[in-house]
């Protein structure tokens, strides 16, 4: 029974032995003795401590390129406003040149260029195709348009216009003047604000986009009619350098001068 029990023993623990074998070959470094595995296992926990800061860097790192790629496909921040937000409306006049319009507002705290694209250049145009706005500042572009005819399997108002345009927006420092070369040199910054879809409208038939559309465009006709008249003096006119006229000044003395030349004695 003792000799059994001994070899039943002993196979146990050639069994555990077996089982504890795969991990005794991950601490140890191919020695047999304790103390050169417990010296390998003490080695190889130490490199694990020492491994822990790279790992965390690179989980760091994993994390930033992350969010960045996640911020790059989040919609960019609107500078402008417009109405309309996404549609030009326009009325359809086959054979003839017909305007469109669309307010444009600087929504942000800081002065914005704004440029104007369309897949049609030849056949459409607008006023003014680029620009800068203060902050809070506004205005109203106008669109021209040459509507094509129909073809003879069109109907009129059927007719659907495959043109698009597209406004951008740049932020710009201070008030600097509008060159073509600012969308060029800063191209990673610039924004595609929106991409405007061509609508027809029957000029016939009364609508709210067509009222609309209408002040809109006699707004942006007064606007124009002002920037062309020249700015009235406010002030007192500079003559010369350095030498300022009252003007009531310069009158009471012609008023004197005509009245010593007709012999009246000024009151």
């Amino acid at each position: 029974m003792m000799g059994v029990e001994e070899e039943k023993s002993e196979g146990e623990g050639k069994v555990w032995s077996l089982c504890r074998m795969p991990k005794l070959w991950q601490m140890s470094s191919g020695n047999g003795n304790g103390s050169s595995s417990s010296s390998s296992s003490s080695m190889g926990n130490n490199n694990v401590y020492q491994q822990t800061p790279s790992s965390e860097r690179s989980a760091v790192t994993s994390s930033n390129a992350f969010f960045s790629m996640a911020k790059s496909l989040l919609p960019a921040r609107r500078r402008l406003r417009l109405d309309p937000s996404n549609k030009l409306y326009f009325p359809y006049e086959p054979g003839k040149q017909v305007r469109s319009a669309i307010d444009i507002k600087n929504t942000s705290k800081s002065h914005v260029a704004f440029k104007f694209q369309t897949t049609a250049p030849k056949s459409c145009y607008m006023r003014p195709p680029e620009g800068i706005l203060g902050p809070g500042e506004s205005l109203i572009a106008t669109v021209f348009k040459f509507v094509e005819p129909p073809e003879n399997t069109e109907k009129p108002m059927e007719k659907k216009s495959r043109v698009k345009f597209k406004i951008m927006s740049l932020k710009v420092k201070g008030e600097t003047d509008y060159v073509p070369e600012l969308f060029e040199e800063q191209k990673d910054e610039v924004t595609v604000e929106q991409i405007l879809l061509v609508v027809f409208l029957d000029p016939e038939r009364s609508c709210p986009a067509l009222e609309k559309l209408k002040r809109q465009l006699a707004e942006a006709e007064a606007a124009l009619e002002s920037r062309k008249k020249p700015q009235e003096e406010t002030g007192p006119r500079i003559v010369g350098e350095g030498l300022v006229i009252d003007e009531w000044k310069e009158r009471r003395e012609r008023y004197l001068a005509k009245q010593q030349v007709e012999g009246v004695a000024p009151t």
